[in-house]
C-alpha cells in the first residue's frame, strides 16, 4: 500500500514538471545600462576633480568609472558635460515623518498622517540630492512604514535607516509631555530601568527598527526638561548599547548637556546628536572613545532667521536661546580637537530640502575646507551608518548614488544647495539643465 501510494506521488510530480516545461519560461531580466558622461568627477576621498569621466553603471550599481568613451550601444546615455559629479549625499539626522510643527499643534497629527508627511519629505529630500538618510525618531514606526514603501517602489525617496520610536525615560524628551494627568499619555519608547530597557531595545527592532535612537538629556522642543540635564543612567545606556550591538544596530543618542555626552561616549553609543552644551571633558571624551559628533546646526540660523514663522511657544523660545548661544562654538572645539564629525541636519525643525545649507555652517563657523565638510557627508556619514562599502564614494561595486551641480563645490559649497541631477541606485530622479 506504501509502495502504491509513493508510485502515484510519482507519476504525479513527473506529470506536474512535464506540465511546467510545456509553458514557455519567463526571460531572464535584461541587464538595465547606463552611461554618465561627466564634465568632472569628484574624488571626495582625495579632492581630486578629473575632467571628462564616464560613469557606467549597471542594475543599480557603478561598474567603471573611466575616461570619456566606450561602448553606449544599448544604454541609456546622460550628457553632463558642464556638470561637476559627486557621490549623492547622506544625511544622518533627519525626521522625514514630521514638519516644523511646535508645542500643542503637534498633538492633532496621527500615525498614518505622519507617514504621509513622510511620503512628500522623501521626495523633497531626494531631489535636494540627499540619496541615504537615519531618520532618528518617529511615531508609531510611521519611518519603517515609510521606509518599505521606498524600497518597495511606491513612493520616491532616499535610501532610509530608521529607528522608529525613540527611546527615553518617563516624562524626559523623548516622551509624550503636553498633555495632563489624565490622558495617561506615555510615548511608544518609554522605558525605565535596566530590565525595562533592554526589553524596549528588542521591541524596536522587533518592529523594524535598524538603528536606535536614545534621549539621553532633555531637549529643546519639549516641555519640563532641561537640555543641560542627563535622563538616562550610564547603566540604562550600557545595556541598551550592549543589545543594540550584539543585535546588529547601531546606536544614536541625542544629547545636549555634558554629562549626558560623557556618559552616552562611555556607554559606547555610536554617534552623539546635537551636544550644543557639551563642557572640554565632554569633547575629550568623545575624541578618547572615537564617538561621532553630529552637531545639527543650521537649525541655529534658521530659527534666528525665521523666529517669527517657526511661532515657537515661550518655554521652547527661551531653551531654543540656550543652545544657540553655546552650540557652534562647542561643535567648532569638537572638531579642532579631532572628533570625527558627521552631518546631520534635524531636517523637520526647519522645512526639509534645506539640508546641505548644514554644509556651509561647518565652512564658515567650524573652519572646515568645503572638501572636509563634503566628507561629513559622504565618507563620514558612510563608516557612522556602516555602509562604507556600499555609498559615500564613486566607485565600481558601489550603489550609483550620484549627484550633480553646477561649479566646482571645493571653491563655494553653497553650489551643493542647487542640486541639478539625482540619480539613485542607477535611478534618475532629477535631471535639471
Amino acid at each position: 500500500m506504501k509502495f502504491a501510494k509513493r508510485s502515484l506521488a510519482f507519476l504525479f510530480l513527473s506529470a506536474l514538471l512535464l506540465a511546467c516545461s510545456a509553458f514557455p519560461q519567463s526571460p531572464a531580466p535584461v541587464p538595465t545600462r547606463t552611461v554618465i558622461h561627466a564634465g568632472n568627477v569628484l574624488d571626495v576621498r582625495t579632492g581630486k576633480l578629473t575632467p571628462n569621466q564616464t560613469i557606467v553603471v549597471e542594475n543599480g550599481k557603478i561598474v567603471s568609472i573611466g575616461a570619456r568613451g566606450g561602448d553606449s550601444n544599448g544604454a541609456t546615455v546622460i550628457d553632463l558635460p558642464d556638470k561637476t559629479v559627486l557621490p549623492g549625499l547622506i544625511d544622518a539626522h533627519t525626521h522625514l515623518t514630521m514638519n516644523p510643527s511646535f508645542g500643542y499643534s503637534t498633538l492633532g497629527i496621527s500615525v498614518p498622517r505622519e507617514a504621509l508627511i513622510g511620503a512628500k519629505n522623501a521626495k523633497t529630500t531626494l531631489e535636494a540630492g540627499i540619496t541615504t538618510v537615519r531618520n532618528v525618531g518617529a511615531s508609531g514606526y510611521s519611518d519603517v512604514a515609510l521606509r518599505d514603501a521606498i524600497n518597495a517602489g511606491d513612493v520616491p525617496g532616499p535610501r532610509m535607516l530608521v529607528s522608529g520610536p525613540p527611546l527615553g525615560i518617563t516624562g524626559g524628551h523623548c516622551d509624550d509631555d503636553l498633555l495632563p494627568y489624565e490622558f495617561h499619555a506615555t510615548a511608544d519608547g518609554v522605558a525605565d530601568g535596566v530590565e525595562n530597557v533592554q526589553h524596549k531595545t528588542r521591541e524596536v527592532i522587533k518592529y523594524g527598527a535598524d538603528v536606535i535612537k536614545i534621549c539621553a538629556t532633555g531637549g529643546v522642543l519639549s516641555k519640563g526638561d532641561d537640555p543641560n540635564a542627563a535622563q538616562f543612567t550610564l547603566e540604562e545606556m550600557q545595556a541598551i548599547v550592549a543589545d543594540a550591538h550584539r543585535l546588529g544596530r547601531k546606536v544614536a543618542a541625542h544629547a545636549h548637556g555634558a554629562q549626558g555626552v560623557i556618559w552616552a561616549s562611555n556607554a559606547g553609543v555610536d554617534s552623539v546628536e546635537h551636544g550644543h552644551l557639551m563642557n572640554d571633558e565632554a569633547i575629550a571624551t568623545l575624541k578618547k572613545n572615537g564617538t561621532y559628533l553630529v552637531p545639527t546646526l543650521y537649525l541655529i540660523d534658521w530659527q534666528r532667521e525665521n523666529a517669527a514663522k517657526a511661532n515657537l511657544p515661550d518655554f521652547l523660545q527661551k531653551k531654543m536661546l540656550m543652545v544657540s548661544q553655546a552650540g557652534k562654538g562647542n561643535a567648532k572645539k569638537a572638531f579642532q580637537a579631532g572628533v570625527k564629525i558627521g552631518m546631520g541636519t534635524d531636517a523637520a525643525v526647519y522645512p526639509h530640502g534645506l539640508n546641505a545649507h548644514e554644509l556651509n555652517v561647518y565652512v564658515v563657523d567650524l573652519g572646515m575646507t568645503p572638501l572636509q565638510a563634503i566628507q561629513t557627508a559622504t565618507i563620514n556619514d558612510a563608516d557612522l551608518l556602516g555602509l562604507t562599502d556600499k555609498i559615500g564614494t564613486l566607485e565600481p561595486g558601489k550603489y550609483a548614488d550620484i549627484i550633480a551641480v553646477d561649479g566646482n563645490p571645493l571653491q563655494d559649497v553653497t553650489i551643493l544647495q542647487n542640486v541639478k541631477f539625482v540619480m539613485r541606485e542607477g535611478t534618475v530622479y532629477k535631471n535639471q539643465k
